[in-house]
């Protein structure tokens, strides 16, 4: 007996490519559309947090925030604030900071303010060279008066840099860890935050100030245009697959 042959089986197994496919393919587009809008929104972000800094830096210098408004600094709010303050430095207790600078390799120079209602700020006075890291190479910029410091608000670096510890008992310093450095100077009541000092030049030409480079790159855009593209490729390939699964489906028939 000769059994009729079963032509189920291969359209069963269409049908399950079908639809596996298809619900990769919309899944792939539904993802690739998510990071596109995300990128977007990011994009938004970022184009505020410009704008944001650009008018800080170059505004009017105003007073830090004072040691009651402490618990409030925060990032978002105060970085690269424009920042005026007076008081006397404390040379004996200055920390250096490895920095790699358009000057070339040195240390950042990170002395304390002492102001006159008993806070203290640390100050990034500016950049000196490695063959000046000793201070009694540059007495001249030691000046024994109060000093008027007008700079930008910068936020702590705790624990070092990306790929080194500070190890402040060897004194090697990665990065600008303000309770790191207070301690290890045994300062009080030193502020959460730093400044680096303008460009205003120091007697002897160093430390050299002004320095800071405040540039936030924005690729966000190109970002969100490639992940928009990819998903149009991919609906593309997917509108196409589905034509030719139709016109197999009508030759089989």
């Amino acid at each position: 007996m000769i059994n009729p042959k079963d032509d189920t089986a291969p359209s069963r197994r269409s049908r399950t490519s079908l639809i596996a496919v298809s619900s990769l393919g919309l899944l792939l587009i539904a993802g690739l559309l998510a990071l596109g809008t995300w990128q977007v929104g990011r994009l938004s972000w970022k184009s505020d947090l410009i704008a944001r800094v650009e008018q800080r830096i170059h505004a009017a210098p105003v007073p830090p925030p004072s040691r009651s408004d402490w618990p409030n600094v925060s990032r978002a709010r105060d970085e690269y604030r424009r920042v005026r303050v007076r008081g006397q430095f404390l040379y004996d207790k200055e920390t250096l900071v490895y920095a790699a600078t358009e000057l070339g390799a040195g240390y950042w120079a990170m002395t304390p303010l002492a102001l006159d209602d008993g806070t203290t700020v640390l100050v990034n006075r500016g950049f000196v060279p490695t063959d000046k890291r000793e201070a009694s190479s540059r007495m001249q910029s030691q000046v024994e008066v109060d000093a008027e410091v007008t700079g930008l608000m910068r936020m702590d670096e705790p624990k070092g840099s990306l790929l080194r510890s500070n190890r402040p008992e060897e004194e090697r310093w990665y990065s600008r860890d303000v309770g790191a450095i207070a301690a290890a100077r045994r300062l009080s009541g030193v502020a959460p935050y730093f400044i680096d000092a303008d460009v205003s030049p120091n007697p002897g030409g160093l430390p050299v100030g002004g320095l800071t480079r405040v540039a936030f790159p924005n690729n966000h855009l190109v970002y969100a245009i490639t992940w928009f593209c990819l998903a149009l490729m991919s609906a593309a390939m997917l509108i196409l697959f589905w034509r030719s699964a139709a016109r197999a489906s009508r030759d089989a028939s």
